[in-house]
C-alpha cells in the first residue's frame, strides 16, 4: 500500500514555456504536473505536486532554487524545487501570459492582463503573506504578452499586444515616479523583447523586440541627455516630446504618492531574508534616448512567429515559427546561422541554456520536445509522446522496459528507469489496442484494428513477423503460452480467437463460439488453458493444443470486460459490467467469491451529467485487472478517476489512488458549481468565442473543414478521465496505469516500510552498533534485519568478511531472507562492490535454494528485482568489455606498424 507516485511517460510536453536551469537542467509542464530532465545524466521525473489545471507559464529562479507555475486558472504555486514541495500558493485575478524571476532573484514580475505587477520573491520562512505585491504598472491597452529583466534588476521590458514595447524603472529613482519609454512601430503584438549589452562597459546599449509578424526591431541607447528642470527626454532642434515619451498625465498624482508611499515602507522594511528592499537606481535607461537602428524580416511569411529567446553572452537571438521552422541569428547584424524545421506544427517554446551551446524546442500539437546543439547540429534530446490516448501497456520480464500503445497506431518503448523512450514502431494503420513482451524479453507482440497481430524485435528494431486472417479483422486482445510457441488474438467484429504458430506465423486454429467481442485473452501460468472473456456474459477454457476448442465456460449476469488469472494460476479474476469482481477456482470450475466495486469506483461528475456522480450509474464498472506479482492483492481501474487496489484474501478495499486533479479534464469533480449552469447548460459549454479573436477564427475554419462540428463534442472538446489499461512490474515494486493524462507510474519503497511485530525492547540500533563492535556480525545482521532499517541492513553486509559469507548466509532464517534479497538488488545499482554482492547471492541460493523454490510466490517479486539489477549490470559490462576489446585491438594494430 505504499506506492507513490514516481514519473509520468507518454507525454514529455503538452504546452506552455520550458525553461533551462543550472545549464543542463530542462523543466516543462505536462499537463497540470511539472516535468524534470536532466540532460547531462539522461533521467527525467515528475514532480509530485500537481496544479489545479493545465499548466501555462512557469519561471525559476536565477540560482534554480524556487520554480513559480502557473495554471490555467491563474492560480500559482510557488515550488522548492530541490525538495520538490509546495511552499506558498497565491490566485491572480487575470489570466496570466508571461512570468519571470528577475536576476537576483529578490522580485517576480507577472504579466497578468493588461496589468504587469512586481512581487517580492517568497524565501524558505513561514509567512502569513508571503506575496507582498510592490508595485502595479496599468499603461497597457491590451495584453501584456513577454517579460524581460535587465542585468541588474533594476529595469522591466514588456511587450503587449497592443503593438508596442515599454521600458519600465522599477525601483525608485531620485524620488521621481518615471514614465515608462515606449518601442512602437510594430504592425503585430510583441512576442518576444530582450535586452543588449556591450560587451566593453558592460552595460545595456540595445534593445531587441520580436513581433508576430517575423519582424525583429533593434533599438540603440544614446546616452543621457536630460533636461533637468521638466525631467522630459531632450530632443535635438527643439523638436516636440518623442511620441514614445507620453506626457505625464495629472491624474496620475495619486498613483504616484501611493507608489513612492510603497517604496518607503518597503524600503523601511527590511526583506525578510535578511536583504535591503528597494535601493535607488541607476538612472541612465529611461532618461537617455532610444532610437530604431534597423529592422529586419524572417522571410516566413505566411507563417506567424510563436516563440523566441535571447542569448545575452553570445548575442544570439533564436525563434520559432508556427510552421515547424525554426532560425538562430547572431545580432546585431542579423546574420542567419541556421534555419531548419523540425516539424510541420507550430513550434510553441524555444530557449536557450544557460552556455547558449543548446537549443530547446518545444511542439504542442505533437507532444515533442527537441534540445538540439547548434555547434555540431545532433540532437542531445528528442522526444515526443502519444498523440492520443494510450489503450495498452506491457512490461517486460525484468521489469527495465515498458511498451505502450496507442490510438495514434505507434507502439513507444520506454525505459522505466529514466524515463524515456527509445524506440517507436509505427507499422500499424489503425490503432494499437493489446501488448505482450515475450519470455526472452527480446520480441514484443502487439494487436491492432488493422487486423494484424506483429512480433517486433528489440535488438535491431524491426518488425520481422506478421500474422494475418484469411478476411480482415479487428484484433482487441492478445496472448501467448509460456513457451512462446502459440499465439492468440479476439476479435471485435467476428467475435473468434485466432491460433498461430510463432515459429512459422502459419494460422493453425480459429477458436469459435463466443457470441460477442472478445476483450479478454490470457493463458495459464501452469498449464496450456487459455482463459477468454467476451460480452456475450461468459469466461470460457479452451484447450488450444489438444484441439478440444472450449473445455469449460463459467457464465455471468452482466457482460464480461476482462479476465487475468493469479500469477501461481490457481485463480482467475474477471469483471463485469455491474461492477464487481469475480474470483474462480479454474481447476473445479468454482465461484470463489466476489467483490463489489461500485461504489468504490464511484466519482467525477461529466459537465453533461443531470445527476450527481453518486447517483449517476455510468463507468461504474471495471475495465482493466491486474494481479501484484504474489496474488496478495488486484489493481482495478475503469473510466473513473479512481484506481482501487483490494485484498484478495479478505476482498476489502486497501487503497483508492486519484489519478488526477486536473480540473481541465472532465469528471474529475463530484460536484459541479451551481454558479455556472444557465437554462441552455453549463458555461463552459456555451461558445461564447469572440470570432475577431485568433482562436474563434480557428474554430471557424476548423469547423467549415469538417474537423470540429458543433455538437460533436458534448462536453466542449475536454478530455474524460479514464484508466484503459493497468499492469504491474514483474518485481512487484512499480505499477503503470495508461491515463487520459497519460502513463502514470507509481512505485515502493520498501525503506520506508515499518513493522513492529518483530521488536523487542534489546533490538536497537546501539546493539546493532555493539554487536559489530564486538565482532559479532551475524547476530547484527539479524538484528538489522528485524529493525528493517536500510542502512543498518547495508552497514551490516559490507561488516562481513568474503571468507565467512557462506556461515552468514546459513545463519540467516528464512523470514529473513525476503528484505535481504530487496537489500542486494538495491545495492546492485549502485555499489561498486559486485564481486562481493554476487558472492553474497550465490552462497544464498546454495544454502537456501529449496526453501526459495518451495517459496516462489511469495518470494518472486524480490527475486524479479534481483534478476532486474543482475541484468542491468551484465550489459553494463558487456557493453564495457566489447568496447575494451576494440580498443586494445586498435592499439595493437598502431603499435605493430609503428
Amino acid at each position: 500500500m505504499n506506492f507513490r507516485f514516481q514519473n509520468l511517460l507518454g507525454a514529455p510536453y503538452r504546452g506552455g514555456n520550458a525553461v533551462v536551469t543550472s545549464n543542463t537542467l530542462l523543466i516543462s509542464p505536462v499537463g497540470n504536473r511539472i516535468s524534470v530532465t536532466d540532460l547531462f545524466s539522461s533521467q527525467t521525473f515528475t514532480l509530485p505536486c500537481q496544479s489545479s489545471s493545465n499548466i501555462s507559464r512557469i519561471a525559476v529562479s536565477t540560482d534554480g532554487v524556487f520554480l513559480l507555475v502557473v495554471d490555467d486558472n491563474s492560480r500559482a504555486l510557488f515550488v522548492n524545487l530541490r525538495r520538490r514541495v509546495v511552499l506558498h500558493r497565491i490566485t491572480f485575478k487575470f489570466p496570466v501570459h508571461a512570468v519571470k524571476f528577475s536576476p537576483d532573484g529578490a522580485l517576480i514580475a507577472v504579466a497578468t492582463g493588461k496589468l504587469v505587477q512586481i512581487w517580492r520573491s517568497p524565501g524558505f520562512k513561514r509567512e502569513f503573506f508571503p506575496f507582498e505585491l510592490i508595485r502595479t504598472f496599468a499603461d497597457f491597452d491590451a495584453t501584456a504578452t513577454a517579460l524581460e529583466w535587465s542585468p541588474d534588476s533594476n529595469y522591466l521590458l514588456v511587450g503587449s499586444k497592443d503593438l508596442t514595447a515599454r521600458l519600465f524603472c522599477v525601483k525608485k529613482s531620485s524620488g521621481v515616479y518615471n514614465r515608462p519609454f515606449l518601442f512602437f512601430g510594430h504592425r503585430d503584438s510583441v512576442v518576444g523583447c530582450f535586452f543588449g549589452t556591450d560587451k566593453k562597459t558592460n552595460r545595456i546599449s540595445r534593445v531587441y523586440t520580436v513581433a508576430r509578424d517575423c519582424f525583429i526591431f533593434s533599438w540603440g541607447y544614446s546616452g543621457n541627455d536630460i533636461d533637468g528642470k521638466s525631467g522630459e527626454l531632450a530632443e535635438e532642434n527643439s523638436e516636440p516630446p518623442s511620441p514614445g515619451t507620453p506626457e505625464q498625465r495629472t491624474d496620475e498624482d495619486g498613483e504616484q504618492n501611493l507608489a513612492m508611499s510603497i517604496d518607503d515602507n518597503v524600503k523601511k522594511r527590511k526583506n525578510m531574508d535578511g536583504k535591503e528592499g528597494l535601493d535607488e537606481c541607476e538612472d541612465y535607461l529611461h532618461k537617455g534616448k532610444w532610437e530604431l537602428l534597423r529592422k529586419d524580416n524572417f522571410m516566413q511569411a505566411p507563417a506567424k512567429l510563436t516563440a523566441c529567446d535571447y542569448h545575452q553572452g553570445l548575442d544570439l537571438v533564436v525563434v520559432g515559427f508556427s510552421n515547424g521552422v525554426f532560425g538562430l541569428y547572431q545580432m546585431p547584424d542579423f546574420v542567419c546561422i541556421q534555419l531548419l524545421s523540425v516539424s510541420r506544427e507550430k513550434i510553441t517554446t524555444a530557449v536557450f541554456n544557460e552556455l547558449g551551446n543548446w537549443l530547446t524546442f518545444g511542439c504542442a500539437k505533437l507532444g515533442q520536445l527537441l534540445v538540439w546543439e547548434w555547434r555540431s547540429e545532433s540532437y542531445i534530446l528528442k522526444q515526443q509522446g502519444h498523440y492520443f490516448d494510450v489503450n495498452c501497456l506491457a512490461y517486460s520480464p525484468d521489469s527495465q522496459m515498458l511498451a505502450t500503445g496507442a490510438d495514434d497506431n505507434k507502439i513507444k518503448v520506454w525505459t522505466v528507469s529514466s524515463g524515456f523512450c527509445f524506440v517507436t514502431f509505427s507499422e500499424h494503420t489503425n490503432a494499437v489496442t493489446a501488448l505482450h513482451f515475450m519470455a526472452n524479453n527480446h520480441c514484443l507482440l502487439s494487436a491492432s484494428l488493422d487486423g494484424t497481430v506483429r512480433a517486433w524485435d528489440l535488438f535491431r528494431y524491426r518488425n520481422f513477423r506478421t500474422f494475418t486472417t484469411p478476411s480482415s479483422r479487428q484484433f482487441v486482445s492478445l496472448a501467448s503460452d509460456q513457451s512462446g510457441e502459440v499465439i492468440c488474438a479476439g476479435t471485435l467484429d467476428s467475435f473468434e480467437i485466432f491460433v498461430w504458430s510463432m515459429k512459422t506465423g502459419r494460422l493453425l486454429d480459429i477458436l469459435s463460439g463466443h457470441e460477442g467481442p472478445v476483450h479478454g485473452l490470457m493463458f495459464s501460468p501452469i498449464n496450456a488453458a487459455l482463459a477468454s472473456s467476451s460480452w456475450d456474459r461468459t469466461v470460457r477454457l479452451w484447450d488450444v493444443f489438444e484441439g478440444k476448442g472450449a473445455v469449460e465456460t463459467f457464465p455471468h449476469t452482466h457482460d464480461v470486460l476482462t479476465v487475468v488469472y493469479r500469477p501461481d494460476g490457481k485463480q482467475l479474476a474477471c469483471s463485469t459490467l455491474d461492477g464487481q469482481i469475480h474470483f474462480w477456482d479454474p481447476i473445479d470450475g468454482l465461484l470463489m467469491y466476489t467483490i463489489e466495486g461500485r461504489r468504490d469506483i464511484a466519482g467525477g461528475r461529466l459537465m453533461t451529467d443531470r445527476r450527481s456522480a453518486a447517483n449517476s450509474s455510468l463507468g461504474k464498472y471495471f475495465t482493466s485487472l491486474c494481479y501484484s506479482a504474489d496474488g496478495s492483492y488486484i489493481l482495478a481501474g475503469g473510466s473513473s478517476k479512481y484506481i482501487c487496489m483490494y485484498d484478495v484474501a479478505d476482498q476489502v478495499l486497501l487503497r483508492r489512488f486519484q489519478v488526477t486533479q486536473n480540473l481541465s479534464l472532465d469528471g474529475v469533480l463530484d460536484f459541479l458549481n451551481s454558479k455556472n449552469m444557465t437554462e441552455a447548460g453549463p458555461l463552459d459549454l456555451i461558445d461564447d468565442d469572440n470570432s475577431d479573436t485568433e482562436e474563434g477564427v480557428d474554430k471557424q475554419i476548423r469547423r467549415r473543414l469538417g474537423y470540429d462540428l458543433p455538437g460533436s463534442l458534448p462536453n466542449n472538446g475536454r478530455p474524460v478521465i479514464r484508466t484503459k489499461c493497468l499492469r504491474i512490474a514483474p518485481t512487484g515494486r512499480s505499477w503503470a496505469a495508461a491515463t487520459t493524462e497519460g502513463v502514470l507510474v507509481y512505485s515502493i519503497d520498501e525503506s520506508f516500510i515499518f513493522d513492529p511485530t518483530d521488536l523487542d525492547i534489546d533490538v536497537t540500533p546501539e546493539a546493532v552498533d555493539a554487536a559489530l563492535i564486538e565482532d559479532q556480525p551475524s547476530r547484527a545482521l539479524i538484528l538489522s534485519l528485524r529493525l528493517n532499517e536500510d542502512s543498518l541492513i547495508k552497514k551490516c553486509i559490507f561488516a562481513v568478511s568474503p571468507v565467512d559469507i557462506p556461515v552468514i548466509a546459513s545463519s540467516v532464517p528464512f523470514r529473513y531472507l525476503q528484505r535481504l534479497i530487496e537489500a542486494f538488488a538495491d545495492l546492485l545499482e549502485s555499489c561498486p562492490h559486485l564481486e562481493f554482492i554476487l558472492r553474497w547471492c550465490q552462497e544464498l541460493c546454495k544454502v537456501h535454494g529449496l526453501s526459495i523454490q518451495q517459496n516462489s510466490r511469495s518470494l518472486l517479486p524480490a527475486l524479479k528485482s534481483l534478476q532486474k539489477a543482475i541484468t542491468r549490470l551484465h550489459q553494463d559490462l558487456a557493453d564495457t568489455c566489447s568496447a575494451n576489446e576494440y580498443l586494445l585491438r586498435y592499439l595493437c594494430s598502431a603499435g605493430t606498424k609503428k
